[in-house]
């Protein structure tokens, strides 16, 4: 992945982060929406608590969000790493951290909005997949961070 493809991801996923925040505080949370959606579901445990289950997938849809921003700027780091190194595992982290949005917060977004077993897919199994990807992510910027020698990936050498 090129520095400029990895920034430029990074920058759409973070727009996308503030538009799907501004759509759940507004049009899931403000509309009444995932009460009608959810009303005949059982209550749900969380943190040792029974909640309403229109209330959990609302958290469940900000906790999304909030992982989608963090790693869309994880991304942009990233990006910024790759200018100054080149390096696969930079290159692999920033894969991962793609991965990562798309498949934990998109799940989450399309539990709270479709169901959790939408279109007979079991997204609450999906997200986990997600999960592993962004840390696998966090791990390899380690790495690579670790590896970092200080010089340019645009110096040349005698």
């Amino acid at each position: 992945m090129s520095p400029r493809f990895c920034l430029t991801a990074a920058a759409c996923f973070g727009f996308l982060a503030v538009f799907l925040g501004a759509f759940g505080a507004h049009g899931l949370k403000d509309s009444g929406y995932l009460t009608r959606k959810f009303e005949s579901e059982p209550d749900k445990d969380y943190a040792g608590q029974k909640i309403k289950a229109s209330y959990k997938y609302l958290l469940d849809y900000e906790t999304g969000v909030r992982y989608h921003m963090w790693h869309a700027l994880a991304m942009g780091i990233t990006a910024v790493a790759m200018r100054q190194q080149k390096s696969k595992l930079l290159s692999a982290a920033a894969v991962c951290f793609m991965l990562g949005i798309l498949l934990f917060s998109g799940p989450l977004y399309i539990i709270a909005v479709g169901g959790p077993r939408f279109a007979g897919i079991p997204w609450g199994a999906v997200a986990p997949i997600g999960g592993t990807s962004q840390l696998v992510g966090w791990i390899l910027l380690a790495t690579a961070a670790f590896r970092y020698t200080g010089v340019s990936a645009n110096s040349t050498t005698a």
